[in-house]
């Protein structure tokens, strides 16, 4: 069989994007993303991306086949993210997939996003090793997956309790004055500073806590405590330290990861940690993560940063992994799933 061609459409948040991929190769990849629409209003505003995914998808699809010099009947299979995400950003995604594949004959796939972001590393790394590792790390959730099969089995190992890492991020930076997301914003002010300035607690790493939760993760205390901190300091008339309150979070967060990471590691008998969403472009978690794994002896797989945010090029990538294993697509009725569990791969 020759290389599969999908084209992956992705609309769960704030990014409208469409990719396609030839086998490993990716041969085109456009985002259009709204959140300076969303910036005024401190958060993505669910109404205000689902117009945007409505204006964007035709233009985003139509750039994606052209830079690829493609139309649609060069293409084997259309996967689009079917969740998890907001539910009225699906549902633009998900029914545009739905009127190409019909109108074009050609099946169609929901698939995880979160999957999509642990498939995207093929790109850039190639197969996966078997008993693969994978730390998946965005706005919404922290998790570590077990990947037996990317097209069919894969476990959760652990995952966040409470606020994933880059709410924890988006809260702090508030605090600090920091205009939506807030993400970046700490990543430059941390490299500035000193981590060790300010004790930074680190959820369920100690004592009944850690030995309860191994491999999952909480940081919503984190936000508390460095909340408290700051407040205290205003309150006695002290200036901020901006600079080392981002480096003593962005360390007490990144070790967290890490840390787990290489215990879930251990723990699998698994040589080679691949990283995802779009958290792993933080330059803290980066550094702290390939740190750890030469300690361990563990090869960490962390895309560029250009797909570690959301993009086609990961719902294409699966795609072409559902494609080859031999996956049979999902029902033109499929529905989307704004809380698909980390272990459904595809839409049935």
């Amino acid at each position: 069989m020759s290389e599969p061609v999908v084209l992956g459409i992705e609309s769960t948040c704030d990014e409208t994007a469409a990719a396609i991929v030839r086998g490993r190769t990716l041969l085109s990849n456009v985002v259009a993303s709204s959140m300076n629409e969303h910036a005024r209003y401190g958060g993505v505003i669910p109404e205000i991306a689902s117009r945007a995914h409505a204006e964007a998808f035709v233009p985003v699809v139509s750039k994606a086949l052209a830079d690829a010099d493609m139309t649609l009947s060069d293409v084997d299979a259309i996967a689009v993210s079917s969740g998890p995400g907001l539910a009225g950003c699906l549902a633009v995604g998900v029914s545009g997939a739905k009127a190409l594949a019909w109108a074009a004959n050609k099946p169609l796939y929901g698939i995880n996003h979160v999957i999509g972001h642990i498939a995207v590393t093929q790109l850039q790394f190639g197969p996966f090793p078997p008993d693969t590792l994978a730390l998946i790390v965005s706005g919404g959730h922290t998790s570590l997956l077990h990947v037996e099969d990317v097209a069919r089995h894969v476990d959760v190992v652990g995952t966040t309790l409470d606020d994933a890492a880059g709410e924890c991020f988006d809260k702090v930076a508030r605090l600090l004055g920091f205009p939506y997301p807030g993400g970046p914003h700490i990543d430059r002010h941390a490299q500035q500073g000193d981590p060790h300035a300010i004790r930074v607690p680190q959820g369920l790493t100690q004592g009944k806590a850690a030995a309860k939760h191994p491999y999952d993760f909480s940081f919503s205390g984190v936000k508390t405590a460095v909340a408290r901190w700051i407040e205290e300091q205003q309150a006695s008339g002290r200036e901020i330290p901006v600079n080392d309150v981002c480096a003593s979070l962005a360390d007490s967060v990144a070790t967290v990861l890490a840390r787990k990471a290489m215990r879930g590691c251990e723990q699998y008998d698994s040589s080679t940690l691949i990283v995802g969403g779009g958290f792993s472009a933080n330059s803290q978690l980066r550094a702290k993560l390939l740190e750890f794994g030469a300690d361990h002896g563990v090869e960490v797989r962390i895309p560029e940063i250009k797909l570690c945010t959301d993009n086609g090029a990961m719902v294409a990538m699966l795609g072409v992994n559902l494609v080859e294993a031999g996956v049979k697509p999902s029902s033109p009725d499929f529905a989307i799933d704004s809380a698909m569990p980390m272990n459904r791969i595809v839409a049935e």
